[in-house]
């Protein structure tokens, strides 16, 4: 196999040749981007750039190379700058107002009261944690004490910690168009119930980042288990924050 004559130039000028590899680029980078912070990208964006990067490729074969370096570089990156805005341009142009923190902490609040339970005085959760209230473990020893107003107050400021620091893991699409109240509800409370890390790079939400609702909703009965073992209580509530995912769909 050898390479072609003018092999040099191509790979210094060739507008088809260099769309191509910002189009792989798409591809790697945002996955590189997951791994080492584990928040994920826009599919959507993703996917529109992709288009429109392979459609200027296919032009690029179409037209004549110049003959200075400086114009041809010059011509790539103005293609590539005009292929990063049309692509943002797309993704965003469909999206609809996400849902408010208090349209999720009117669903989410509740409904993990429900599921805690509340208790005044402190104890030993499942596993051995220090635990108060609707399920409060921050800062929290054993022969605490709170009244029931305490508890309310403390439940409503944590979900709403939890909620803001769980949507840091989904992409700007997920949250205007696959986030409605009761969903957020739903991955909030696995959230608060499991933690924010886990959950936030879970395959419950790389799913509904990619637009897999179902599957994202689906992944949400995975986290059934403490101390390594299954638990009859945490099996029923993932069923129940799943139906709670999936209202609407």
């Amino acid at each position: 196999m050898k390479l072609i004559a003018d092999w040099r130039r191509v790979l210094s000028r060739s507008l088809s040749f260099w769309m191509q590899v910002v189009g792989l680029l798409v591809l790697i980078v945002p996955e590189v981007w997951f791994a080492m912070t584990g928040q994920d990208y826009d599919p959507y964006a993703a996917w529109w750039l992709g288009v429109i990067l392979l459609v200027a490729g296919l032009g690029g074969r179409l037209v004549r190379q110049e003959a200075r370096l400086w114009k041809e570089l010059l011509r790539i990156g103005g293609v590539a700058l005009v292929a990063i805005m049309l692509a943002v341009l797309l993704a965003t142009s469909v999206h609809a107002a996400p849902a408010t923190q208090a349209e999720t902490l009117d669903i989410a609040v509740p409904f993990i009261a429900q599921e805690e339970g509340e208790s005044l005085v402190s104890y030993r959760d499942i596993v051995g944690v220090p635990t108060i209230c609707f399920g409060a473990t921050d800062g929290v020893e054993m022969g605490m004490r709170m009244t029931h107003q305490e508890c309310v107050d403390l439940l409503w400021a944590e979900v709403a910690q939890y909620r803001d620091r769980l949507h840091a893991y989904f992409t700007p699409r997920t949250i205007s168009d696959r986030l409605p109240p009761t969903r957020d509800a739903a991955y909030t409370s696995l959230a608060y119930n499991c933690g924010v890390a886990g959950i936030g790079r879970s395959t419950a939400t790389r799913r509904l980042n990619s637009g897999d609702v179902a599957g994202g909703c689906q992944a949400l009965t995975w986290w059934n288990k403490a101390g390594g073992r299954v638990i009859r209580g945490l099996v029923n509530r993932r069923k129940r924050e799943q139906v709670l995912c999936m209202a609407g769909v």
